[in-house]
C-alpha cells in the first residue's frame, strides 16, 4: 500500500502532458535536447568519413605509382595498356644532357619494330635469335629516341621548328608511286598493316625525323664550308666529280665522297637525288642538294635518261656534327638511361625503317 501511495505522489509532481503558453518553452527545449543526440554524432561521422577517404585515395595512388613504376622500369613492360598510360603521363625513359627522352617515344619505335619482325618477318620472340633480334630493336629505339630529343633540345635554342605545311608537303610526297598518287586512306592503311602505327603517330614520328634533320644540317659548320670550298669546281664548265674529290681537303669531319648510281627508277628513294637529277639535261650539274634522308649535301650531274629511269654521279659531303656532338655527350655521361637495353653489337633484322 506504501508503494502504491508514492507512485501516485510521483505522478502527481510530474508537469502535465499537455501544452500550454506557460509550458511550451519547456517542450521546445526537451524536444531539442533530444536531437541534439543524433546531430552531433553524424557530424562528427563525417567528418571522418572525409578524413578516411581522403588517405584511402592517397594509398591508392601511392600503389598506383610503384606498380606503375615497377612495370615500367623494372619489368620493363611493352603492353598496349602501359604504351597509352605513358602518352598521357609524360615520363622519362631516359636524358640527355637535362632534356627529357619520353617513356611514349620509346615505346611507339620498339613496340612498331617488334611489331614488324612478329608479323612481317615471321620472327618468334621465343627462339634465341627471336629474343637477340628483339634486344636490338630495344637499343636501336633507345638510340633512336635519345637523338630525337636531343635534336628538339637543340631545336629550341636555336629556334628551328617544323611547320604543319612543310610536314604536309612531306607526307604527300611520300604517297607519290610510279602509277600517281596513292590515296591517304590506302597509305594509312599499309602504315598500319606494316609498322602498326596510327596516321597520328605516324604524324609524330615523321616530324621528329624532319626536325632532327633540320638540326643535324644547321648544327654542321664543317660540312657547309666544305660545299662553300667545292661549288665553284663544280659549277665550272666540264667540271670532273672525282678529280674535285680527289684533290679537296677535308675540312673537320667533312670529307667529300664520290659515287655514281648506275640506272634507277626516277622516283627512286635516294633522298630526292634521282627526281632532281630527272629534270636535269644531259652533262647538266644541279645546284647543292640537302637529301631528305638528312646524311648530307649532294652535287648531282646527270649521265643519261629514259622513260622511267635515270643514270647520274654524285659528290656528297655527309654531316658528322650532330651524330658527333651526341657521342661526345654520351662519352661525358651527360646521356642518362633509367632502363637496362641490352647492347647487341650486331642483329640480322629487317626491321621497320621511316
Amino acid at each position: 500500500m506504501k508503494k502504491l501511495l508514492a507512485k501516485a505522489r510521483r505522478k502527481t509532481n510530474e508537469p502535465p502532458s499537455r501544452i500550454t503558453n506557460e509550458t511550451v518553452a519547456e517542450h521546445r527545449e526537451k524536444i531539442l535536447a533530444g536531437g541534439r543526440r543524433f546531430k552531433y554524432p553524424v557530424q562528427y561521422a563525417r567528418h571522418r568519413l572525409v578524413i578516411n577517404a581522403i588517405v584511402i585515395s592517397l594509398a591508392a595512388v601511392i600503389v598506383l605509382s610503384f606498380v606503375g613504376w615497377w612495370r615500367l622500369y623494372s619489368a620493363q613492360d611493352t603492353s598496349t595498356f602501359m604504351y597509352r598510360v605513358t602518352k598521357v603521363i609524360p615520363v622519362p625513359v631516359a636524358s640527355v644532357d637535362g632534356y627529357p627522352v619520353l617513356y611514349s617515344d620509346y615505346l611507339m619505335k620498339y613496340r612498331s619494330d617488334a611489331y614488324y619482325l612478329e608479323n612481317k618477318e615471321q620472327v618468334s620472340p621465343n627462339t634465341a635469335d627471336g629474343k637477340k633480334q628483339l634486344d636490338y630493336s630495344k637499343q636501336k629505339a633507345m638510340q633512336d629516341a635519345i637523338a630525337d630529343a636531343y635534336a628538339q633540345k637543340l631545336a629550341q635554342s636555336l629556334k628551328i621548328s617544323v611547320s604543319d605545311t612543310e610536314l604536309e608537303a612531306f607526307l604527300k610526297s611520300q604517297r607519290q608511286s610510279s602509277d600517281g598518287e596513292v590515296s591517304q586512306q590506302t597509305y594509312d592503311a599499309v602504315i598500319l598493316d606494316y609498322y602498326n602505327w596510327s596516321p597520328d603517330e605516324y604524324r609524330v614520328i615523321t616530324k621528329n625525323k624532319l626536325l632532327r634533320r633540320k638540326v643535324a644540317y644547321a648544327v654542321d659548320k664543317d660540312a657547309t664550308a666544305l660545299v662553300k670550298a667545292i661549288t665553284p669546281q663544280v659549277q665550272a664548265p666540264a667540271s670532273n666529280f672525282q678529280s674535285i674529290v680527289a684533290s679537296s681537303a677535308a675540312i673537320g669531319g667533312s670529307k667529300a665522297v664520290y659515287g655514281a648510281s648506275g640506272w634507277v627508277p626516277k622516283n627512286n628513294t635516294d633522298g630526292g637525288l634521282s627526281s632532281e637529277a630527272a629534270k636535269l639535261s644531259r652533262g647538266q650539274v644541279s645546284g647543292v642538294i640537302e637529301s631528305t634522308t638528312g646524311d648530307g649535301y649532294y652535287f648531282v650531274r646527270l649521265l643519261d635518261i629514259n622513260d622511267s629511269q635515270v643514270s647520274y654521279e654524285y659528290i656528297k659531303i655527309p654531316l658528322s656534327t650532330f651524330d658527333k656532338d651526341l657521342a661526345a655527350l654520351k662519352a661525358a655521361g651527360k646521356i642518362k638511361e633509367y632502363i637496362s637495353v641490352p647492347n647487341v653489337s650486331n642483329a640480322t633484322t629487317s626491321t621497320s625503317t621511316l
